[in-house]
């Protein structure tokens, strides 16, 4: 019984991990910019002080109470690209993801999915794709965790400046 349970806790502990580092292997990668937020970033950013008669700023401070990791890859090399695409798909495969859109949009790819929370505008976890072509061909990977609603992330998508953040104002919208 006992060697059932430290094997069960093991699976599920390796689970969580991989869940947190799949993408991982992009950063620091060459031909790659990265930006990773941890939990205790998004805590101390929820400290900051704000006028309360601005009703987009506290929605700002609220989202970031709810946000665990945040994660985007960026590229405009092909390898790391195709790299990018193969370990999405990868991940989408053992860890089933609803999509939520896709856009076709002036030469770009986006795909959008979700992992649905207690109900069904909570979002636990919103992993976003683009895959660039044309002239700028910006391949962007995003991975964005926690226990939020769909319609909050316009507010940090606008304010972190983030690449993709067209696209995720367009799916908060919809």
């Amino acid at each position: 019984m006992n060697k059932l349970f430290l094997t069960l806790v093991i699976a599920l502990f390796s689970a969580t991990i991989f869940a947190q580092t799949a993408f991982d292997k992009f950063d620091g990668q060459e031909n790659v910019t990265s930006v990773i937020v941890n939990k205790k970033m998004f805590e101390l950013m929820s400290k900051v002080k704000v006028d309360a008669s601005d009703k987009e700023a506290q929605a700002y401070i609220s989202l970031l109470k709810k946000l665990d990791n945040l994660r985007v890859f960026t590229t405009t090399s092909a390898k790391p690209a195709s790299e990018m695409k193969a370990t999405m798909n990868s991940y989408l495969k053992s860890n089933p993801l609803d999509e939520l859109m896709r856009i076709n949009d002036g030469g770009k790819a986006v795909k959008i999915y979700v992992k649905s929370g207690a109900n069904s505008n909570q979002v636990k976890e919103l992993l976003m794709f683009v895959e660039g072509s044309g002239s700028k061909n910006e391949t962007v990977l995003l991975s964005l965790t926690g226990n939020f609603d769909l319609d909050e992330i316009s507010a940090l998508t606008e304010k972190m400046k983030l690449p993709g953040g067209d696209s995720l104002n367009k799916a908060s919208k919809k």
